[in-house]
């Protein structure tokens, strides 16, 4: 392919290049792929795979030429790229500057703009001189035994509660029909049948357990509580409703005895089994916050030994990802404590260092990898789209299906998974020693590095929802969203800067 390739501009890491591509080629590729398809054509008035290419052009011409065009985009690209000697960081904006209509028919070049931001130049530090901590934490025979009375509660059956003076309490299980209104009218979803409602779990609105204490078989009982402002159906915010709720019958909590029969309902086979289950559990959850910490710490040094000029576009989508997720969190819970009395311009500006951070160690880990021949494998793929399948219930297969069919899907699948064998290739090559702490150490939630936290210093924010940047990689250019429709309460904004594990 004969290209026209010009630079029209290149400050700092941008480049802007110039691409013609003459129509003579164009036409010359449209020839040759008539002639290809020709011989599968059956045409009205010619003999099978015998239709002249002049008439094969008039019904298909443009079609065809509409593919040679998207695909000469895609190879013309490349090799002004590879004739460049470019290592671009990301993917090229294009931007036609032919008239499509005429490009199509073949009357003139196809002209475009290539416009990319090129991988800084820099040599990685000697992962081998770093001297990290691993903190560690084996879990007592106390934890052990809390968690098996945990285990045991949230096993729990109920029985019914019998004689002439039966009123339902706290903890206890009351089955029931209900039916709710607003405004005297009955609402979708406000109805149940035989509902189980153990009262003080919390697990319906506000005010609607606790007035069905002291409640007796046969009794009828009214409700009336408002839903909150934030729940989860617009039509139902903040709405105050009247329920009229049946109860059939008042059934008292039976705990479970924590020994071998326990163990055998929940398919083990016996209590020294489930014990073993429980503890291994436990240091597995130690064991990962073991390592979401030393990577932390890991993260921390690379990002103190190196400074470089960072792609301006990839760090401003970083920034306004962060900055996006930011302001919906300032929207619905207010503005943080640490915040007030700023400025946007000033607050922006931590944020902003945060953006570039993360794009930093991004680069780096990329490149380290590349040198360390980190890949992905196919299988490594496969397990990333099953695991996060198993967590939509129900919707396993459909889930992983829509992953594995998604190539945007497997890209955010696919970082992750990459940067922690980058980081595992890292910490192979430095020096890694064990440090017991104790629980409250291994738990605390780490500060953000000194110079990230905007004045004060390094401390992070609280009781602030945790930007949407925080749940992608370090790796991963774009911020991941948070698919799940409720959350447990998340970490600040600010700790953007704190890779997940």
């Amino acid at each position: 392919m004969s290209l026209q390739i010009v630079e029209k501009s290149g400050e700092g890491l941008s480049r802007v290049y110039g691409v013609r591509v003459p129509a003579e080629d164009l036409m010359e590729r449209l020839a040759v792929r008539i002639a290809e398809i020709t011989p599968q054509l059956n045409l009205k008035g010619f003999r099978p795979g015998k239709a002249p290419p002049g008439h094969v052009r008039k019904f298909y011409g443009k079609a065809l030429m509409g593919e040679i065009i998207e695909q000469t985009l895609n190879e013309s690209t490349q090799q002004a790229i590879d004739d460049a000697k470019l290592k671009p960081v990301g993917q090229p904006d294009l931007k036609l500057e032919s008239d499509m209509e005429q490009v199509l028919a073949g009357k003139v070049d196809l002209a475009y703009e290539i416009s990319l931001e090129l991988m800084p130049e820099f040599e990685p530090v000697d992962v081998s001189t770093f001297k990290l901590k691993r903190p560690v934490y084996a879990p007592t025979d106390a934890e052990l035994n809390e968690a098996l009375e945990e285990l045991a509660a949230q096993n729990r059956t109920y029985e019914a509660r019998t004689g002439k003076t039966v009123t339902a309490k706290d903890g206890d299980m009351v089955v029931a029909d209900f039916v709710g209104r607003i405004d005297g009218e009955a609402f979708e979803g406000g109805a149940a049948t035989d509902a189980q409602i153990v009262l003080g779990s919390g697990q319906y609105i506000p005010g609607f357990e606790e007035q069905l204490t002291g409640a007796k078989p046969g009794e009828t009982v009214t409700v009336k509580t408002t839903f909150p402002a934030d729940y989860g159906v617009d039509s139902l915010k903040g709405k105050d409703a009247e329920f009229e709720v049946t109860v059939k019958e008042v059934r008292a909590p039976v705990e479970a005895k924590v020994d071998d029969a326990f163990a055998k309902s929940l398919g083990l086979d016996d209590l020294a089994a489930l014990k073993d289950a429980v503890k291994a559990q436990l240091q597995g959850r130690y064991e990962s916050m073991s390592r979401f910490k030393l990577k932390r710490a890991l993260l921390d040094k690379l990002d103190e030994a190196h400074d470089f000029p960072l792609p301006p576009r990839m760090a401003e989508a970083e920034f306004e990802g962060i900055w996006a997720q930011v302001q919906a969190d300032t929207a619905r819970e207010g503005v943080a404590d640490e915040d007030k009395g700023k400025s946007d311009d000033q607050i922006k500006a931590e944020y902003r260092k945060i953006a570039d951070r993360r794009v930093r160690l991004g680069l780096v880990l990329a490149e380290i990898g590349r040198r360390q021949n980190v890949s992905i494998t196919d299988q490594e793929l496969l397990q990333a789209a099953r695991d996060e399948a198993m967590r939509y219930p129900g919707q396993e297969q459909q889930v992983f299906d829509a992953l594995r069919q998604n190539p945007d899907a497997q890209a955010r699948l696919r970082a992750p998974v990459y940067e922690d064998k980058v980081v595992d290739a890292i910490l192979s090559l430095a020096q890694v020693s064990d440090q017991t702490v104790s629980k409250e150490a291994l738990l605390a939630e780490d500060e953000l590095p000194e110079g990230y936290g905007g004045e004060g210093g390094a401390k992070a924010k609280s009781g602030k929802a945790k930007s949407k940047a925080e749940a992608k990689p370090e790796t991963e250019a774009k911020p991941k969203a948070d698919d799940k429709p409720k959350a447990a309460p998340k970490a600040p904004a600010k700790k953007a800067a704190k890779a997940k594990d």
